[in-house]
């Protein structure tokens, strides 16, 4: 069989059925067949991601008997045998299996991995038997991991489109919109491997997306991207009918006016953007720690701290833009700038965005991430 080489990997589109069926049919056999020779490890890009994308739907799939719980220790069993499932994000996880030989490895996410990480599994993969099975979506065709897929290892690649995948049509023509007009719609609809580069987004289009009109009424959150001498991004927005406005902003730079302001005088911006509206949450970054203890010490506003996650932010937001779930007040100008601007580093081989004219698109990415995308459950 050619899945019995070294390395077993499938890369494609999202909903294809990569990892379905990895758990339904792949891991189990390879772990019943383990002779004992080394570990055998499950690693995701987090505990939590392989988790919910491999240890929730095996459990589902076959029973919490023969797919246990995660230990502390960060072991399962798994149909009888001792496994690990840890996370590539977390040194003290990926330390728990260093100097150890490995049997089996499987990976999730793979592209979301360091170097570093897949390095130090390749060199503990050193059993007569031993074998690597994994999935990912396809990122940069100057990604580190496309290298290695491309190079005389021992090998075994299969590459999935959507259209390869069990997903009803009416969900598959409803992603190929969201996608539509981004890198993302290669990587994710037509699973090519492909380069980021040029306008982040590039499907906004003042005329479909800039609006006149202030909702009457609403949800109304306030987005904060911090900045003492960076520029300081404050948007309110207003969720009605299926759709996020984004209706005043402020945005104050301190390097540009030669004036850094307190904490105090920001907070007293954010009541004044806030107006008479109930305000469900200051959505704001959770590195900004003492902008943070100032909100709470008012005990006017609760502080949220946002999903910071950049390239997953960056996704997400650009799916709810091509779904029409967000709109710009024409008086917001800051944010309108910063999207004719806002762009991917052309310079560097995995994604990478300029982290210039960025502050509004920060601050909207945050309540992408941290409101909408729960809210839509993306």
């Amino acid at each position: 069989m050619h899945c019995n080489r070294r390395w077993n990997v499938k890369t494609g589109a999202t909903g294809s059925g990569k990892t379905f069926v990895d758990y339904s049919a792949v891991i189990p056999k390879r772990i019943m067949s383990c002779r004992g020779e080394g570990l055998i490890v499950l690693i995701g890009n987090t505990r939590g991601t392989l988790e919910r994308n491999i240890l929730d739907p095996m459990r589902e799939m076959w029973g919490k008997t023969l797919v246990g719980e995660i230990s502390n220790k960060n072991t399962v069993n798994l149909f009888g045998k001792k496994c690990y499932a840890i996370g590539a994000d977390k040194k003290s996880q990926v330390a728990k299996i260093q100097g150890s030989t490995i049997e089996y490895v499987y990976g999730d996410e793979i592209t979301t991995w360091s170097q570093e990480v897949f390095q130090m599994l390749k060199s503990r993969l050193r059993c007569e038997h031993s074998v690597f099975d994994g999935t990912c979506n396809p990122d940069s065709q100057l990604h580190w991991f496309k290298a290695f897929l491309d190079s005389d290892a021992d090998i075994y690649q299969q590459s999935y489109t959507i259209d390869d995948g069990c997903l009803p049509e009416h969900v598959i023509t409803e992603l190929k919109k969201e996608y539509a007009g981004t890198v993302y719609y290669a990587r994710y609809i037509l699973g090519q491997w492909q380069r980021a580069e040029g306008l982040v987004y590039p499907q906004f289009n003042p005329e479909k997306y800039i609006t006149m009109d202030e909702p009457e009424s609403g949800v109304y959150y306030i987005s904060v991207d911090y900045g003492t001498m960076n520029p300081f991004s404050a948007g309110l927005w207003c969720i009605h009918d299926g759709m996020a406005t984004r209706v005043k902003e402020w945005y104050y730079n301190g390097r540009k006016l030669q004036r850094q302001k307190t904490d105090e005088e920001y907070y007293d911006a954010i009541v004044r953007l806030a107006g008479e509206h109930k305000i469900q949450a200051i959505v704001i970054d959770p590195s900004a720690a003492s902008f943070i203890a100032t909100i709470q010490s008012h005990h006017v506003f609760r502080a949220q701290k946002a999903d910071n996650a950049v390239l997953d932010g960056i996704r997400t937001t650009s799916r709810l833009i091509n779904a029409g779930r967000i709109q710009i007040h024409d008086s917001c100008k800051d944010i309108q700038r910063e999207f004719g601007n806002y762009s991917w580093d052309d310079s560097k081989t995995e994604d990478t965005v300029i982290k210039e004219e960025d502050h509004a698109m920060d601050d909207m990415r945050y309540f992408c991430m941290t409101i909408l995308r729960k809210k839509y459950r993306w």
